[in-house]
């Protein structure tokens, strides 16, 4: 292989290489602009090459996942949405999808309104986001999103249900919500905003991957995962070798086994150089 960056010093050897390589995109994979170094590329690549397939695991939905789809290789699979959608890449199809059923959908959602009034809401589906009014994206919104109550956007099955709040940090949001919930929904956060991330129940990056990887019979300790954010705790705490990111949430610094260097230092892709002797 070619390329700058240099395997860490320390890479930890494996009792047996992993079959199957799990990993976050932004923060974890994707750098701080948005690409994926060619040294990465290269490294994917290679691994697709061996037969080692790498699995996208992401929150980003369908339509901004795709822009890093050229990087998964041929084995071109990606568990989209925190474990709600698995994307053939290859196939250009779904095979999967764990979706959160709109009256289930509805009933959290006015039992969190009530519990913390100022709550806005968005809806992702295969068709795309569609927000409330009041819901502030800090991303470019299509031009065709539609724009209704939360009542009238949760019309079908979602992938994803988001919930933000302009005023609550993070966490205080979270364990609110948790307590309203109680456990019918899965709901996780990966933003430096108040924007909870809610999927159906029992679906996390976790269970869509363990599911993926029993397809194909690959057990957990055959996994490597690798994360940056408190929707990755599930994924890193099933894979049996996980990496928390050097700049990773200190909650999943504590869960990981390892830590690799961080995101723009090409952290991923150094570290799996490192255990397949690249």
């Amino acid at each position: 292989m070619s390329g700058a960056a240099v395997p860490p010093a320390g890479v930890p050897r494996l009792p047996r290489l992993p079959r199957l390589v799990a990993t976050d995109l932004d923060g974890t994979l994707v750098r701080s602009d948005g690409t994926v170094s060619a040294y990465t590329r290269e490294v994917l690549l290679e691994l697709d090459r061996r037969d080692v397939p790498v699995v996208f695991v992401t929150g980003r939905p369908l339509r901004w996942a795709a822009d890093v789809f050229e990087h998964v290789g041929a084995h071109g699979l990606a568990i989209i949405s925190n474990g709600a959608l698995v994307w053939d890449v290859t196939g250009d199809r779904a095979v999967l999808e764990r979706p959160i059923e709109p009256q289930l959908g509805l009933e959290v959602c006015a039992a969190l309104r009530t519990a913390v009034p100022g709550t806005s809401y968005a809806v992702e589906t295969m068709r795309g986001i569609e927000l409330e009014p009041g819901f502030m994206e800090r991303y470019q919104v299509p031009d065709a999103a539609r724009r209704a109550p939360v009542e009238e956007l949760f019309d079908g099955p979602a992938l994803k249900l988001l919930a933000r709040h302009e005023e609550l940090a993070p966490q205080e949001f979270w364990d609110v919500a948790e307590e309203v919930t109680g456990g019918r929904l899965v709901i996780t956060w990966s933003s430096s905003t108040t924007l909870l991330e809610i999927s159906g129940p029992q679906v996390t990056k976790a269970s869509t991957l363990q599911l993926l990887c029993a397809e194909r019979g690959i057990a957990a300790d055959e996994v490597i995962a690798f994360g940056d954010m408190p929707n990755d705790l599930p994924m890193l705490g099933w894979a049996g070798t996980s990496y928390a990111m050097a700049d990773a949430h200190p909650t999943v610094t504590e869960v990981a086994d390892h830590v690799a260097p961080g995101h723009d230092d090409d952290g991923v892709a150094r570290v799996l150089a490192g255990v397949f002797d690249l």
